[in-house]
């Protein structure tokens, strides 16, 4: 299927009633499920099922979730970026390094509307946090 073969969303809502709603959550791998699950309590998600010692963890991220699984065999590589919406960028930023996470930069405003900062998991996930200004 090509984009344009594609149409926009109101042209297909005409011929399908079900649609994407929302994210329902994304899982990431860890090599080391305790050094995970100590990282996203220090920037203060919710742990809704599992813990250090077990081989998934799901975490509370607002109406979504944040899922960890353990990868014992092939290594992970980079991805991509989780962009995470947050209420307040620079207290965000704070509180990060105030538990000794270091994020690659300061929070900035970005020419698409966002304040926002990236940081790296241990696992080499990037997440960025933002906020529409």
């Amino acid at each position: 299927m090509t984009f344009e073969r594609m149409g926009t969303p109101n042209d297909r809502r005409q011929h399908d009633d079900a649609h994407v709603e929302s994210l329902s959550a994304i899982t990431l791998a860890t090599h080391d499920m305790a050094r995970a699950v100590r990282f996203y309590e220090a920037l203060g998600f919710r742990i809704l099922h599992g813990g250090a010692n077990e081989a998934f963890t799901s975490f509370a991220l607002g109406a979504s979730f944040l899922n960890l699984t353990s990868e014992t065999h092939d290594p992970i590589r980079f991805w991509g970026r989780v962009i995470i919406y947050v209420s307040d960028v620079d207290a965000f930023y704070r509180k990060a390094k105030a538990h000794g996470i270091g994020p690659q930069f300061e929070p900035r405003d970005a020419p698409w509307n966002e304040r926002y900062f990236h940081l790296t998991d241990p696992d080499g996930h990037e997440l960025s946090f933002a906020r529409p200004l």
